[in-house]
């Protein structure tokens, strides 16, 4: 038996659990590579049709190749320093090979170029195939709880002390 939002009050297999554990790697894989600005390697993450709706759809993409070329453009930069933490997943197994998901988005961005912080929160909305035995993102999206920017050239004292570009991630600050 297959659940979609929770519908079934069917109980899970292992099996079940396993599946939804490579699901919750294929997402935490897509947030490190967003983060990280690994264009190929996000690209693995999407089937070749699938499809994203950003910012309650004001960003979309019909394409693995047009999503990248989206992501890889706006967030390339690197002066665009970003978080993206995915968290509380919910995830149905909805069929032989797929399913549906939704989770919690706490994201943080900080762009030195233009001395800008941007901090949000979302929902991402996903459904998710397995091609080859392996779990991809067909489609997702998310909207808005709410987002805000605050500009950082007037925050007295607040700089960037380590950066995984500038710095190699290692911090200006001495320990000990």
């Amino acid at each position: 038996m297959y659940r979609r939002h929770a519908a079934s009050l069917a109980p899970m297999t292992p099996d079940d659990l396993v599946e939804i554990e490579l699901i919750k790697r294929l997402k935490y894989k897509y947030a490190r590579c967003l983060d990280q600005k690994l264009w190929d390697e996000i690209a693995e993450c999407f089937t070749a049709d699938a499809h994203a709706a950003y910012s309650g759809g004001g960003y979309s993409f019909e394409g693995r190749d047009a999503i990248v070329d989206f992501l890889s453009r706006s967030m390339g930069a690197e002066t665009f320093h970003s978080s993206h933490k995915m968290h509380h997943p919910e995830i149905d197994l909805t069929g032989p090979g797929t399913a549906h998901g939704v989770w919690a988005l706490d994201d943080v961005v900080v762009m030195t170029d233009f001395q800008l912080t941007i901090r949000g929160c979302s929902f991402y909305d996903d459904d998710y195939v397995k091609q080859d035995g392996v779990w991809r993102i067909a489609n997702t999206g998310y909207k808005r709880v709410y987002e805000e920017m605050q500009p950082r050239g007037n925050v007295d004292g607040l700089r960037l002390t380590a950066s995984w570009w500038a710095t190699g991630g290692r911090s200006e600050l001495p320990a000990g």
